[in-house]
């Protein structure tokens, strides 16, 4: 008998799913179990209180769909507790308390558990983005009707796949809203991000490295820290931070640290200086560094201090202050030997430059735009991207977003049209300022997005990137390429679906991938 089952991540084990004691993200099988039966509480929520949901039942449901992503809650105490207040919640709505067996998506037929599988993933990853925007003061009153809708289906044995398919396709529009919201109320709140370049050096004295993806946690220990001595660097998806107006005012924000994600167990291995994690990207915690990693929001992990919702950072503070930091100031790489990289390319920008792509373009000095974006992991074959990156012609464009770039966004690869060829467009969220400027050059050249010499080039680790998917589909676009490896939640037949109406591929080798691409 498995111990759990688990395939909603790209790294899943065998390319088919968990089910030993420990899954490859690091969550044991007990965290698993729970965290499944957490989702199952949330589907029997949604049951329970149809489209009467009050504020507090839509909080739960946004934030523990979150919660049940990969690597972002590893704590067990603190998902017992998670369910014991979803399942009051039910019991006070007059219906009796329950727990949707996860056990019986996993073991359905294999379409219907794929399809199922799309919905369930796509609403964790929406989710993150609602979360991200209501923390602002955002109103996501559309996403959190259409989750309560999602996690019904999900639970209905009765659904086929005339039912399903269309709650896949609506669920990549419902991301799109979420990702519109969040831009919206991070630009109205932060102004609209300006190409920055950005330090990997880290300065000598007490620092503290912030990782997540929250732009208000940052802005709230900016405020804190203030005067205080201590430097602020960003790490892996919070690099765009560095590029909005309201945040780059702070001169105690210095720099960035470190690559993505799967790199933080030997980058903050030895580091004088505490981390905050404010979103999902949380590893199993080393014992090296166990004691300066603090958490925040939705994120846990057992025996590490958490922040609650006080966000009284303080005792992040005093451990830096306490630390000390480095005698002395520390040059630091990218991947590719780089000392610095470049953010802040988000729609307000590469749209403001509008003009000078479509003449480019018109008079033959941009061949082609390539969006080479998404996750990063640590499963061989990623270095793909970067290959692909260093092999696009000169009179090409990389648009990218995502802690994917960090594969590549050291590289000089000069410039096209006083435009730098690499250019970083922002958080995995900001999918929507891609969006957004390839529906203005299809507007300029008056021509669908499908017309336009752009390609796809996505790299995918979990539900977020599940999230963007289904908005691509959902907007038609097509011929795709996604990697390192096909979604295991993915069968053959909605494969098959997806190939034929959408084109979608898995990566090759660049070298294969470039010569169809521009052949």
């Amino acid at each position: 008998m498995q111990s759990m089952f688990c395939f909603q991540c790209e790294q899943t084990s065998k390319g088919t799913g968990c089910t030993e004691k420990q899954g490859v993200c690091g969550k044991q099988a007990q965290t698993a179990n729970l965290q499944d039966e957490l989702t199952g509480a949330l589907i029997c929520l949604a049951q329970s209180i149809g489209e009467e949901a009050s504020a507090l039942a839509d909080i739960l449901i946004r934030d523990n769909l979150f919660v049940a992503g990969t690597n972002v809650n590893f704590d067990d105490e603190d998902i017992k507790k998670r369910v014991a207040q979803v399942e009051q919640l039910i019991a006070e709505s007059g219906s009796p308390a329950g727990v949707y067996p996860l056990n019986d998506l996993w073991g359905a037929d294999e379409d219907i558990r794929s399809l199922k599988s799309l919905i369930l993933f796509g609403i964790r990853g929406a989710a993150a983005y609602t979360h991200q925007a209501q923390a602002l003061g955002a109103r996501t009153d559309e996403a959190d009707a259409f989750f309560r809708k999602a996690l019904c289906a999900v639970g209905n044995a009765d659904y086929g796949m005339d039912e399903l398919l269309p709650l896949v396709l609506e669920c990549g529009r419902i991301n799109l809203v979420c990702m519109e919201i969040l831009d919206g109320i991070n630009t109205s709140t932060y102004g609209t991000p300006v190409p920055t370049e950005v330090t990997l050096a880290v300065e000598e004295g007490p620092f503290i490295v912030i990782t997540g993806h929250d732009l208000l946690d940052l802005k709230l220990l900016l405020d804190q820290s203030e005067g205080r001595g201590v430097n602020i660097y960003t790490h892996g998806e919070m690099l765009p931070a560095h590029a909005y107006p309201e945040l780059k005012k702070y001169a105690h924000l210095k720099g960035n640290f470190g690559t993505a994600w799967q790199n933080q167990k030997k980058e903050f291995a030895d580091i004088p200086a505490p981390v905050l994690f404010t979103t999902n990207c949380l590893m199993p915690v080393g014992d090296s560094y166990k004691d300066r990693v603090f958490t925040t929001s939705v994120v846990s992990y057992p025996e590490m201090v958490h922040i609650g919702k006080d966000k009284d950072f303080t005792p992040v503070i005093d451990k830096a202050i306490a630390l000390g930091g480095y005698a002395q100031t520390q040059e630091r790489q990218g991947i590719n030997g780089g000392s610095t990289v470049m953010t802040g390319f988000a729609h307000g920008t590469v749209l403001g430059v509008a003009d000078t792509v479509i003449d480019a373009v018109k008079a033959g000095a941009i061949k082609h735009f390539f969006l080479v974006g998404g996750c990063d992991g640590a499963r061989p074959g990623r270095n793909y991207y970067t290959e692909f990156v260093q092999q696009t012609p000169e009179d090409t464009v990389i648009l990218t977003l995502a802690c994917g770039k960090f594969r590549f966004n050291d590289l000089d690869l000069g410039t096209i049209g006083g435009l730098p060829r690499i250019m970083d467009m922002g958080q995995c969220n900001d999918a929507y300022s891609a969006i957004k400027v390839a529906v203005a050059l299809a507007g300029a050249f008056e021509c669908e997005v499908n017309d336009l010499p752009l390609t796809l080039v996505l790299s995918w680790y979990e539900q977020k990137a599940v999230a963007i998917l289904l908005t691509l589909l959902y907007l038609g676009l097509k011929n795709m390429l996604l990697g390192p490896t096909l979604p295991a939640f993915v069968s053959p037949n909605v494969l098959n679906f997806l190939v034929e109406n959408f084109g979608i591929a898995p990566t090759s080798t660049p070298e294969e991938d470039l010569a169809r691409i521009l052949g």
